[in-house]
């Protein structure tokens, strides 16, 4: 009998987010696997490993995902953490493939997933909490309100169009182009906050544009409305 690849979202940092779904399938699975070369500094796993202290005992399949724009690099490294994951599969070993937030936003395991399914193996997603709603919430503001319309932007791929879209605007992995996106937002009239390494070690709220640092990490969000037009301030 064939083993089941599920993909698991384990929130965006506090095990407290994760949902009990997500803690029950990482306690059944024997095998866990992480998009990335070793478990040391794994948001996922660091996070999972809190609530479910047992992982430390299971196999851990560990999946070398470079961050990088370079298709055919990425397209090669799925690949062989597909081959990975299938081998254990076909020994009827279930997997419990981890993934920081939620496992439909933005998440490395949707290729892998897509990948281990066109191979003939059963898979399933278990969501978890989106970074943007815990990050909402540390801020003590809400995401969307009546008639406002909701849009997650993919900060390092442009966003010059996007932020001309009307209601809340969610700016995501902005990465090296932190600074390129402040200075958008100071040319227009927008009402900003920012959360960095939300749920995690050295968490930063910021509640204006004004307040943002110089630099920021990969897992920095930002929720902007149009100033006329922002509920909060």
């Amino acid at each position: 009998m064939k083993g089941t690849l599920y993909g698991v979202g384990v929130g965006p940092g506090d095990p407290e987010n994760m949902t009990l779904k997500a803690v029950r399938i990482l306690k059944d699975c024997p095998v866990a696997a992480i998009p990335k070369k070793t478990a040391e500094g794994c948001i996922s796993y660091e996070t999972a490993i809190k609530a479910v202290p047992e992982l430390v005992h299971k196999e851990l399949v560990c999946i070398d995902v470079p961050m990088t724009k370079d298709k055919d690099l990425r397209d090669r490294c799925y690949e062989e953490g597909a081959r990975q994951i299938a081998d254990r599969l076909a020994k009827g070993q279930d997997v419990a493939l981890l993934t920081t937030g939620d496992s439909t936003v933005y998440a490395s395991d949707l290729y892998l997933i897509r990948l281990v399914e066109a191979m003939g193996y059963e898979t399933e997603m278990v969501n978890g909490v989106p970074s943007f709603c815990a990050a909402a919430a540390r801020l003590k503001i809400s995401l969307g309100e009546r008639e406002e319309q909701i849009h997650i932007l993919p900060g390092s791929y442009g966003i010059d169009e996007g932020l001309k879209l009307p209601g809340v605007k969610i700016l995501m992995k902005t990465g090296k182009s932190y600074e390129k996106v402040k200075t958008l937002l100071r040319e227009g009239e927008y009402e900003v906050k920012m959360a960095e390494n939300c749920g995690m070690e050295g968490e930063k709220l910021c509640g204006s544009l004004e307040e943002m640092p110089d630099t920021a990490g990969y897992y920095s969000l930002m929720i902007v409305r149009d100033r006329k037009t922002g509920r909060e301030s």
